[in-house]
């Protein structure tokens, strides 16, 4: 899909995922601010020296500009169901 800015403050810590071969991936929500009255939350993922950073110094309420692919993908639910999500798979981050 496309690229995307988005300046935003985290919605939480990250949850980070390290697998067996030392790689990790953290996954966080983003709220952005367009006007006082409007939210819009994101969902984000990063991985290596990125996914580093962002478990080292992001936290609740973090102001940060990251940019990105929109990524699709879909899974299925334990009841079945097929849901389909967009998330932002970070490519650059700055802590503001």
């Amino acid at each position: 899909m496309g690229q995307i800015t988005l300046v935003g403050n985290m919605g939480d810590f990250a949850k980070v995922t390290q697998f067996e071969n030392g790689a990790k991936v953290a996954r966080f929500n983003l709220a952005t601010h367009y006007n006082p009255n409007e939210t819009k939350w994101y969902r984000l993922f990063a991985w290596g020296n990125i996914a580093q950073f962002i478990e080292s110094f992001g936290s609740k309420g973090k102001k940060i500009v990251v940019t990105g692919n929109v990524v699709e993908r879909t899974y299925v639910t334990k009841e079945g169901e097929t849901r389909r999500v967009e998330e932002i798979e970070i490519r650059h981050v700055v802590g503001l």
